[in-house]
């Protein structure tokens, strides 16, 4: 099996319901549900780097750059990238544009992790076997399918990503 990979760049798959605005937003010291998620599914051996959290609506082309830099220093080349659902489908376009030699899987949640009822854990799971076993190129992991980079479109009316 391939060693993966996880580069953790927000997304509402690590926002937690903040008492003060009612809202969703990033805990306040700044950590990660991916290793929590890994470890109830037994999931012991990809290797979680952060490299932001930052809702993606916010990301701009400073933000994809660090992204690929990422994913191009990483040693493995079967990589999962969490991500905010709203720009998914960019960011994976971009990363096409960028990148080769390495499977890159793009996944994260419509409901955040901390929550009851998240679809992150079901789709973290997919994007890892995805990563391991798809060959080279750019995909999204979403709603139990995987979708090549320039298929890759949240349907915002159906909530979920579709073909």
């Amino acid at each position: 099996m391939k060693d993966v990979r996880i580069i953790v760049t927000g997304g509402t798959i690590d926002k937690v319901h903040d008492p003060m605005t009612e809202g969703l937003a990033f805990a306040k010291d700044q950590s990660t549900h991916i290793p929590e998620i890994l470890s109830i599914g037994r999931c012991d051996f990809p290797k979680v780097e952060r490299i932001m959290l930052k809702d993606s609506l916010d990301f701009d082309d400073t933000d994809r750059d660090a992204i690929t830099a990422a994913v191009l220093a990483a040693e493995e080349t079967a990589i999962v990238v969490t991500h905010g659902t709203g720009t998914m489908g960019e960011s994976a376009r971009w990363l096409a544009r960028r990148v080769s030699g390495k499977t890159v899987v793009l996944t994260g949640a419509m409901r955040p992790h901390s929550l009851s009822f998240s679809d992150g854990p079901f789709n973290l799971g997919g994007a890892i076997i995805a990563a391991q076993t798809l060959p080279e190129g750019i995909y999204g992991v979403m709603n139990g399918r995987v979708f090549e980079a320039g298929q890759l479109n949240k349907n915002t009316e159906q909530g979920r990503f579709d073909a």
